[in-house]
């Protein structure tokens, strides 16, 4: 552990360090200062607290479907939400479900003692990722159940290193794993991990829920009356050149277009704008001023339409696969949609299983995008792709239910 905590030690003191000018660790020093009587504070009147940790946005989308399944059922147990990371905390810190929301201190032993003193929890449930050994360590010290739920590994991971004795001691350590797929399992039983059961992915359960009886967006709506709608959904620089050279290719294209930026800065958005050879318009500015006649191009400039907006596309082009990892295939999944996306999509089980199956394609630069596009056009294949995504849906929702009645029993 002293290793551990040394490499923690320096890489804490670079996010204060660079806080001084980066915004992002700026926010992760600042929402840390005082945690410690913030968070007795919010404990004051909570009683048979859970803790549910994540590490950011797309990890509470995996464990929000559990979060609101307890609340649902258990209504007497308190959910205290951590998060890593300012995005998760700063857009989920009102979160209804949760009683207490709060950033995790930094893992050192002090902290994770302190923490643990103060929420005193029946049990701790980690969703996906992120396993801090001081924090698992204090758990085990004080016989605090502890879970994953949602877990995904790859043999590239720590635990499958000659190296990674302490992180693989650690998952040994888990009262029980809740695993997305069986390749997990077969990761996992070499290292003589046997506390896994796969359960699935919740995701699956919240965008089907979503899908049921999604709200009606007009203005979207009104723009694909006018032709088959191909949705750019939370894109990246990469993605959005590649649409932007396809459409100086194909100004007469049959395709109207909604573009839904990761990034909805102004500048962004007014960098973007420039860009784009067909008539466009921001959605804050069509819904003050109407659907213009002549609009093919409608830009996304908030946040929280993109999963909804899905039911009126006919293709999906998911960005951040040209760059980190693609953004949530799911959304667009449970609509039908056949899905494009950059190369870097290995981590996620879901969009491997679809791409093996034919409803999601890898696109690696403008030729494999008209083709796949051109492709699309076929009925047939567009058909197969659509019922491949529903039966995907339909196979492997239920996951919430089976982690609950484990946890719960």
């Amino acid at each position: 552990m002293i290793f551990y905590n040394l490499i923690l030690f320096l890489y804490h003191n670079a996010i204060r360090l660079a806080s001084l000018w980066h915004p992002k660790a700026n926010a992760w020093v600042a929402g840390r200062k005082g945690w410690q009587t913030t968070l007795a504070k919010q404990m004051t009147h909570i009683s048979h607290p859970v803790w549910i940790h994540c590490a950011s946005l797309g990890e509470f989308e995996q464990g929000r479907p559990l979060i609101e399944k307890i609340k649902e059922e258990r209504p007497e147990i308190s959910i205290v939400l951590s998060f890593y990371s300012p995005s998760g905390f700063d857009l989920q810190k009102d979160y209804t479900y949760a009683d207490v929301v709060t950033y995790l201190p930094a893992d050192t032993p002090k902290n994770a003692r302190l923490f643990l003193e103060i929420i005193q929890p029946q049990m701790a449930i980690f969703v996906k990722y992120e396993f801090w050994l001081n924090y698992l360590n204090i758990l085990d010290q004080r016989n605090i159940p502890r879970y994953l739920v949602a877990g995904s590994f790859r043999k590239e991971q720590v635990f499958f290193r000659w190296y990674g004795g302490q992180f693989r001691a650690a998952l040994a350590g888990f009262t029980q794993l809740f695993v997305q797929t069986k390749s997990d399992v077969d990761l996992l039983n070499p290292i003589r991990i046997k506390n896994v059961i796969v359960a699935g992915d919740p995701r699956i359960d919240r965008v089907a829920k979503i899908a049921q009886s999604p709200p009606a967006i007009p203005l979207v709506a009104e723009l694909a009356a006018h032709g088959p709608l191909l949705i750019l959904g939370s894109s990246w620089p990469p993605e959005e050149a590649l649409l932007i050279k396809y459409l100086q290719k194909n100004v007469a294209t049959s395709f109207q277009i909604v573009i839904a930026p990761h990034d909805i800065s102004e500048s962004h958005i007014s960098a973007l704008a420039e860009q784009l050879p067909l008539p466009f318009q921001q959605f804050s500015q069509a819904q003050k001023q109407g659907l213009l006649p002549d609009t093919k191009i409608l830009i996304i400039d908030n946040i929280g339409l993109l999963s909804t907006i899905y039911q009126y596309g006919k293709i999906a082009f998911i960005g951040g696969g040209f760059g980190a990892g693609i953004h949530n295939i799911l959304e667009p999944v449970v609509f039908g949609l056949p899905v494009l996306m950059g190369p870097n999509y290995h981590k996620f089980p879901e969009a491997k299983t679809l791409v093996a199956q034919g409803a999601a394609v890898e696109i690696t630069g403008l030729k494999t995008f008209e083709e796949q596009l051109t492709a699309l056009e076929h009925r047939l294949r567009y058909e197969e792709a659509k019922q491949r995504n529903k039966a995907f849906i339909d196979k492997n929702r239920g996951a919430t239910a089976r982690i609950f009645q484990a946890l719960f029993k």
